[in-house]
């Protein structure tokens, strides 16, 4: 049965200064995840502010706890990535 672990992160980009400069911060956080673990990743809160940004990382696997695993490891490695403050995590399987 196909298993999918979804994990949020909400961070808070105090260096940043306009979204050119959020974008470059993101793109460049989102593709060391992508690679490293190979999950998807994308923005998908705080588009239109310049020090906020959620992240939603995805996992499927065949193993609800694999799927977990994974999504949480991503999770804690965005959160050694960011300069910023991380202000909420959530993991959860679906």
């Amino acid at each position: 049965m196909v298993q999918v672990a979804l994990g949020l992160v909400e961070l808070h980009l105090g260096e940043v200064d306009s979204l050119k400069g959020k974008r470059h911060v993101l793109r460049g956080m989102k593709e060391k995840v992508k690679h490293r673990f190979n999950v998807s990743i994308a923005e998908v809160d705080h588009g239109d502010l310049w020090q906020r940004a959620t992240l939603a990382v995805v996992c499927v696997a065949n193993d609800a706890r694999l799927a977990n695993e994974v999504v949480s490891k991503a999770v804690n490695y965005i959160e050694s990535l960011s300069d910023g403050a991380v202000i909420d995590v959530r993991v959860e399987v679906l």
